[in-house]
């Protein structure tokens, strides 16, 4: 892994690399280097299958971070790739044409997050959230309790329990309380 590392170094703008662990590595580039950081591992170090593609809301940085994690087979090597991307109209370059399962991610990202990939096939339908309109679930500042007892009608029969006390009375039914 250190060669490939000096490799990208040499070649990219890389920053806050961290082994993980033996085998996994994660970098930080900028935003219009990342997706030809991406292509370089995939084209010249052997980085052939794409594993995932990952997006955390820094809210109150202003930030989102995407992680691109992919796998080297013949070296047994996962490399993570994180870029940060402005939360004011997110977007970000399309990976679709590197691995076709990407415009996938890509798709859910824009639903859950709100982060636009221009030029990625369907990126602008519905994924899992049919009709919805409110603003991207995933984003930081959706208030999910707010929307279920906004959306959803309280049923009969449901209780709120301090899961210490409730654990207790079930596992010590006899003691005094």
């Amino acid at each position: 892994m250190k060669e490939i590392i000096e490799n990208i170094k040499i070649r990219f703008k890389v920053s806050d690399v961290i082994l993980q662990r033996q085998n996994i590595t994660f970098m930080t580039t900028g935003k219009e280097s990342a997706i030809p950081l991406i292509t370089w591992l995939r084209d010249y170090e052997g980085f052939s299958h794409f594993v995932l593609f990952s997006t955390v809301d820094w809210n109150e940085d202003g930030f989102f971070q995407l992680t691109y994690l992919l796998n080297n087979p013949v070296k047994k090597v996962d490399l993570g790739i994180r870029t940060f991307i402005l939360r004011k109209n997110a977007e970000m370059t399309s990976a679709h044409h590197l691995w076709e399962q990407v415009a996938t991610y890509q798709r859910e990202i824009k639903e859950m997050f709100g982060i636009n990939f221009p030029g990625s096939p369907r990126v602008g339908e519905s994924f899992l959230l049919e009709g919805w309109d409110d603003i991207p679930p995933m984003r930081r500042e959706f208030d999910t309790k707010e929307y279920s007892e906004k959306t959803f009608f309280p049923r009969p029969g449901r209780e709120s329990n301090d899961p210490a006390t409730y654990m207790k009375s079930k596992l010590y039914p006899n003691e005094e309380k």
